[in-house]
């Protein structure tokens, strides 16, 4: 889901074809239209997509043989995908090489608290579930406030219960399912301090993921370019030894190469 633009520097997003049902021609030319427009093409894709999405992506980038694509499928639900997308997009639109904000995406996963309102956790299986949850899910009724990132954390709802937050100030993004319930707005919104509140509409793959579509999806995430660019620029660098691209962290995001492992020197005799 590509969310609106958070300011008006806010690069726009672009939202790839049905990967699934689409001919192989078509995606290879559409991807290489991208690269010959942008230089570097970033795709943000869910663990939710569908396989045959994934593996076209794979495709794409292997029959092109293009070290410019970089696929990134980080653990995270929907709507935090929808906001890191919208993240990276932020920041698009500053002098940041494409290695680095491609590599940004790692480390700005570390700043979302995402999480949903549920009315059964079922079929929940994104994170560890109790058989006692289970149980107290088919009673009518029932509501669990779920945390699925940075930690896991399941609690069932009552009367000013809440979750654990950030330590930091955020905005919160909230998308309502098919589940009447302000908890979210009035509850927990309140008990993490957020400084700012939005709706947006709930991603397509959300029921999926939470395994009913009886819920409210939410992501409290730093809305501020500034404070995004100064996080990102803060970190070491590192130029890739395989393509020589810029990077943060110890993997290319383009090549998927790893620094080589120092040898020790040999111990005198």
């Amino acid at each position: 889901m590509a969310l609106p633009a958070q300011d008006e520097r806010t690069v726009p997003a672009v939202v790839l074809g049905d990967l699934g049902q689409e001919s192989l021609d078509l995606s290879l030319a559409d991807m290489q239209t991208l690269i010959d427009q942008h230089g570097h093409v970033i795709v943000v894709c869910s663990q939710a997509a569908p396989h045959a999405v994934v593996q076209r992506l794979r495709t794409v980038r292997s029959l092109l043989e293009s070290d410019r694509i970089a696929l990134f499928r980080p653990e995270l639900p929907p709507l935090a995908i929808a906001v890191l997308a919208r993240q990276l997009r932020q920041l698009a639109s500053c002098d940041l090489s494409p290695g680095v904000l491609a590599s940004a995406g790692r480390l700005l996963t570390h700043y979302l608290h995402a999480g949903a309102l549920l009315g059964s956790v079922a079929k929940l299986d994104r994170i560890p579930v109790d058989l006692k949850s289970h149980a107290k899910s088919w009673v009518p009724g029932s509501q669990f406030g779920v945390l699925a990132h940075p930690t896991p954390h399941l609690v069932r709802m009552g009367p000013s219960v809440t979750l654990p937050g950030p330590e930091f100030g955020t905005s919160l993004l909230v998308a309502k399912g098919q589940l009447p319930s302000d908890w979210v707005t009035t509850t927990l919104a309140p008990s993490w301090r957020v400084r700012g509140l939005r709706e947006a509409a709930l991603p397509a793959e959300s029921a999926a993921w939470w395994g009913t579509s009886k819920l409210v999806e939410f992501c409290a995430h730093l809305p501020d370019l500034s404070v995004l660019y100064q996080l990102v620029t803060s970190v070491r660098q590192n130029s890739c030894h395989w393509c020589g691209i810029d990077v943060i962290g110890d993997r290319c995001v383009f090549c998927s190469a790893i620094p080589p492992a120092h040898e020790q020197p040999a111990r005198a005799g």
